[in-house]
């Protein structure tokens, strides 16, 4: 099987398969084409089914035009019946793994994927779990899962490994082409097998690991670094505001250690798909151990506070004008997770809009990205722009996202108080009415 298998990865005679057709999905899908794999990708949303198939594109890392050229040539193309699996010889799964009302890992995704695959999974196949959750999965999840509901065995009918996804939305350096890869395979020759086919398609250097635990636990171990050290920033912010002390002004002086320092920033809480999620699940593994992560967790103590926190700091600014935030009328821009994206997954600014309504606030906002949003089963719709009557009729403007396409100029002119939780109005020299987390 390793030698078929390395022989139709060199002569381009793979034929793969994504399951997922979001964020990490589909950007994979597509450079698995553009090396010259025949690629069928499959989702349980027919829009999104029939948007690959027209050549139409809703992920901001492809590139349009070569979704559309990949589809017309017959390399792409996408599917919402699991039987096209048995005409693939490599799977990545891509599906969500989120937290469940108990902060607990929900892989009914992962699992109910899996069992499908299963059904029509042949011999001579890779599988590789790109999905992020907790060390053990891949081997104690998805492996008798295939195994059972195939009849095959992992390591001699079928290759079977994990390979956490790296994906950045809006980052204009690396994408899923140039970004290295983790490879964890159960046994050396899936480990070689899959990196192998991640070679013939990547840019981006590969690095293997013993066992599909080393790359989940790698995984977590990146967001968890970054999780914690934010953590860290938001804490000290709010000691900062109460010493009198930028703690912007800080970070910007720490920065210049060449060695031994590498900055975050504060906000008002974490989002995206991996950060403030997946500290939990290593958390929850941990406990099977009857081990307790207290760093880990009050990280995302401090975090999860931060969109209360940045609304009691909205509501003394307002108290400076003898006004409550009840009744009053807050412009939030900014719905995106982060800057210049259109993605809102586990975004604060929904956090924080949530508080200022329990609040009794009236809350508008304007995201040039996020042209509308759904929280919680509520649908809301953005301001159609950011006018100067828009930012008049606000008591308070609250920064939440730095995009770049923003007037800010024109809301520290006519806004009454602007309270800037990004630092993103640093370089205005008239900041009367600014207060900076």
């Amino acid at each position: 099987m390793k030698q078929l298998l390395l022989d139709k990865i060199a002569k381009k005679e793979i034929t793969v398969g994504v399951i997922g057709l979001g964020y990490v999905g589909l950007p994979l899908a597509v450079e698995k084409a553009k090396a010259g794999f025949k690629t069928i990708g499959f989702d349980e949303q027919a829009i999104k089914v029939d948007m690959v198939n027209q050549g139409h594109n809703y992920i901001g890392d492809v590139v349009d035009k070569d979704l559309k050229r990949l589809v017309e040539e017959g390399l792409l193309s996408a599917t919402s019946d699991f039987e096209f699996i048995k005409d693939v010889d490599f799977i990545a799964i891509c599906v969500p793994t989120p937290l469940d009302i108990h902060q607990e890992p929900d892989l009914s995704c992962v699992r109910d994927s899996t069992t499908e695959i299963a059904k029509h999974l042949k011999k001579n196949t890779m599988v590789v779990l790109e999905s992020t959750t907790y060390p053990g999965t891949t081997e104690e999840l998805v492996r008798p899962i295939l195994e059972e509901g195939s009849g095959l065995i992992c390591g001699k009918d079928f290759y079977l490994g994990f390979s956490p996804e790296r994906v950045d939305p809006g980052n204009l350096i690396y994408k899923t082409k140039n970004t290295p890869k983790v490879i964890g395979g159960i046994g050396k020759d899936a480990t070689e097998v899959i990196a192998a086919m991640y070679r013939a398609v990547l840019e981006g250097d590969v690095k293997e690991v013993s066992s599909p635990a080393i790359a989940e636990m790698e995984k977590i171990l990146e967001n968890t670094y970054r999780n914690i050290n934010i953590g860290l920033i938001n804490e000290l912010a709010m000691l900062c505001n109460e010493m009198g002390i930028s703690i912007w002004e800080v970070i910007d002086a720490a920065s210049t250690k060449p060695y031994g320092f590498q900055p975050f920033y504060p906000g008002p809480g974490l989002g995206g798909h991996c950060i403030p999620l997946d500290p939990y699940y290593l958390s929850w593994k941990a406990r099977e151990y009857g081990f307790h992560t207290s760093m880990i967790e009050s990280s995302m103590m401090i975090n999860d506070r931060m969109p209360a926190y940045c609304v009691d700091r909205a509501g003394k600014i307002l108290n400076q004008f003898k006004k409550a935030l009840n009744g009053s009328t807050v412009l939030v821009l900014g719905v995106a997770y982060k800057q210049d994206i259109d993605d809102y997954r586990e975004s604060p600014a929904l956090r924080v809009i949530e508080e200022l309504e329990k609040t009794g606030a009236r809350v508008v906002y304007y995201d040039p990205w996020v042209r509308q949003y759904k929280y919680k089963g509520r649908i809301q719709e953005s301001e159609p722009e950011l006018t100067q009557e828009l930012v008049e009729s606000a008591d308070l403007v609250m920064v939440t996202a730095a995009h770049t396409n923003v007037d800010y100029e024109l809301v520290q002119r006519h806004a009454k108080a602007v309270f800037d939780t990004k630092n993103v109005m640093k370089n205005l020299e008239n900041r009367e009415n600014i207060e900076v987390l």
